[in-house]
């Protein structure tokens, strides 16, 4: 029977799994039947999300984590794979959003903090993931999934968000390079780019009614989207369905890069 989207046995890990997109997908990828761990830097959120994800009866846990943190990221993937026994798919999902009234008055200090979670916290999980999974391929057990998360940000330009865009940017190169060295051991690295999503970090042009009657209708969906219309693509990219698919980027957005 062909049960490629089955995800039992599997073990996923999303970073900023707590809320927005990386809940929706860590939600998706438990009701499939794999065992989810999530990092966030808010305990309350992440006992919230534990609770939530715990309802599908699949094994769940939650590490406090700051990304841009070097070690933080290499402790929490050793706990991580000690307590799950293996990871099989790491979606690099925890971002900031970063913009400055104009390019000229952009700070130093708005730079280095988006660059510092959003290229260096996916470039340490993705380094400490891909350790683990070419140690297994080593020992006969090759495969894996790595997913960056980007933004239209990375592909269009986006005024006032330099330091946001460069970012995304980055991460769409990085994971193609990912993707060419470790095809070798199993492992797939591809990337999402959203469009706009209704979530905490959108929260104030979702509340701007110019942004509203302006952008919104450029969206041939007609609506913003939500973190549940990213639970598919996590499935497929974490299931054997995706086993030959790698290097890619999926642009989810309703439509709004071609319009």
């Amino acid at each position: 029977m062909y049960k490629p989207f089955d995800l039992t046995g599997k073990v996923a890990l999303v970073t900023g799994g707590n809320g927005g997109i990386g809940l929706g997908m860590a939600d998706a990828l438990a009701q499939a039947g794999a065992d989810v761990v999530i990092w966030g830097t808010n305990s309350d959120k992440n006992d919230s999300a534990v609770k939530r994800l715990k309802a599908h009866g699949k094994r769940v846990a939650a590490h406090k984590v700051n990304v841009a943190s070097e070690n933080e990221v290499a402790d929490a993937m050793g706990a991580t794979i000690k307590d799950m026994g293996r990871i099989d798919t790491v979606i690099a999902n925890a971002g900031v959003g970063g913009g400055a009234p104009s390019f000229s008055q952009m700070t130093i200090e708005i730079w280095r903090r988006v660059h510092a979670v959003n290229e260096e916290g996916v470039f340490f999980t993705l380094r400490e993931a891909c350790k683990h999974m070419v140690e297994r391929a080593g020992k006969g057990d090759a495969g894996g999934s790595l997913v960056g998360v980007a933004s239209l940000a990375g592909l269009e330009g986006a005024g006032r968000n330099e330091a946001y865009s460069a970012t995304k940017g980055a991460v769409l190169a990085m994971m193609r390079s990912i993707a060419v060295e470790h095809a070798r051991f199993g492992v797939r690295a591809n990337s999402i780019a959203p469009g706009w999503i209704a979530t905490d970090m959108t929260q104030a042009a979702q509340n701007s009614s110019a942004f509203a009657e302006k952008v919104i209708p450029r969206v041939p969906m007609r609506r913003w989207g939500k973190p549940e219309d990213f639970g598919g693509i996590a499935v497929y990219l974490a299931s054997d369905a995706s086993k030959y698919h790698t290097g890619d980027t999926f642009i989810i957005d309703g439509g709004y890069i071609i319009f």
